[in-house]
């Protein structure tokens, strides 16, 4: 078994990472590091290469730019490609793999999903109107992947199926179609998730969820799998008590080598799309907080409800800082909080010093 620690990249810590603390990275790629294209505020986009083989996979990271678990993954991935370990060589000489680390410099700048034209590069794919995504599909043509992986992270309200699981990972092959057949791009894609599903449940049984697979031709991941691409959506989500994403860090690192070792070991036949939809659906049954019985807190509220809370993500000072926000009161019932608290009537109401803006907001409410 791998030990992780020998290929976490230290450099890079947290939720915000932006082009300046990925730069020093670079040094460590052996091959020739490739502008791609400018962002709209005129950063390059860089890609670089990795490996020889003949099984050519893309992949890449941060198109929305306050998605950056995959990034910091990304990177691990790099350090153990770069090792002696046998695993990382089978694949480097079976592999071709181009890595754009950071599509979206403008956003992961400012933190927002968004590009500096205000504009969603996942819901560009088709009608290419911004430089970012241009550049990413001339990407595409000219290297001519045999895989696609497409690198996100998805928030906290996930759930894995109508559980009190969080969907710490999920994935998604995308549709080609409206009517969402199987095609054959598609159902490898399938197989590969089948495959780190696999892997996944030894580590964290019963938190790796699907994502919806509504077609939209406008968004990368169903456009590619049009073209004829295997194509694998990647949601980094939450695992419990790790807001700065660094063990979901590693659960993408450890998926990353896994699909890569099966697809250099010819592999994926190994598995099957029942495997694929096995895996449960995502659902939205979590709060940030849950607080139940807040009317011991404050009388505006009925007796039997429950106030559900969910963090804004706020930059600060080259931080993120975790903003509570009440997101819906009443009954909740089938809802989870990753914080769940019981109000009591006594004078600290049970909450804890570094629950004082939860407290607030809820003696805030005045109906």
């Amino acid at each position: 078994m791998l030990n992780y620690s020998l290929f976490k990249e230290n450099s890079i810590q947290g939720r915000y990472i932006n082009m300046e603390s990925i730069r020093p990275c670079f040094a460590k790629i052996p091959s020739v590091v490739k502008c791609i294209g400018k962002s709209v505020n005129g950063v390059d986009i860089d890609a670089f290469q990795l490996g020889k083989g003949e099984k050519k996979i893309l992949m890449w990271s941060q198109m929305h730019g306050n998605e950056s678990t995959t990034s910091k993954a990304v990177w691990d991935l790099v350090n153990f490609l770069n090792s002696n370990e046998p695993a990382a060589i089978h694949i480097m000489e079976e592999c071709t793999i181009m890595i754009v680390p950071m599509l979206n410099p403008d956003g992961a700048k400012a933190y927002t999903r968004v590009n500096s034209n205000d504009i969603d590069l996942n819901r560009d794919a088709k009608n290419l109107t911004q430089p970012e995504s241009i550049a990413f599909r001339e990407l595409f043509e000219s290297f001519q992947p045999d895989f696609c992986f497409n690198l996100h992270d998805q928030r906290t309200l996930f759930s894995a199926g109508k559980t009190n699981k969080p969907a710490t990972v999920s994935f998604l092959s995308p549709a080609s179609n409206k009517e969402r057949h199987i095609t054959p791009n598609r159902e490898v894609a399938m197989k590969l998730i089948a495959a780190m599903n696999y892997m996944l449940q030894t580590r964290i049984p019963g938190q790796v969820g699907r994502y919806d697979d509504g077609f939209n031709d406008n968004c990368i991941g169903d456009t590619l799998q049009m073209l004829g691409v295997p194509t694998i959506l990647f949601e980094a989500g939450h695992y419990p008590e790790d807001y700065e994403r660094e063990k979901t860090r590693e659960l993408i690192f450890f998926s990353l080598v896994e699909v890569l070792g099966i697809i250099s070991e010819d592999r994926i036949n190994d598995f099957k799309t029942g495997d694929y939809f096995s895996i449960p659906n995502n659902d939205k049954l979590f709060f940030d907080v849950l607080v139940k019985h807040p009317e011991a807190v404050n009388a505006e509220f009925e007796e039997g409800h429950s106030v559900g809370i969910r963090y804004k993500e706020v930059l600060e000072n080259k931080k993120i800082i975790f903003q509570p926000e009440i997101a819906e009161i009443g009954l909740l019932e089938g809802f989870y909080g990753h914080l769940t608290i019981e109000c009591v009537d006594s004078k600290d109401f049970g909450f804890e010093s570094s629950q004082k803006e939860i407290l607030d907001l809820l003696l805030k409410i005045n109906k």
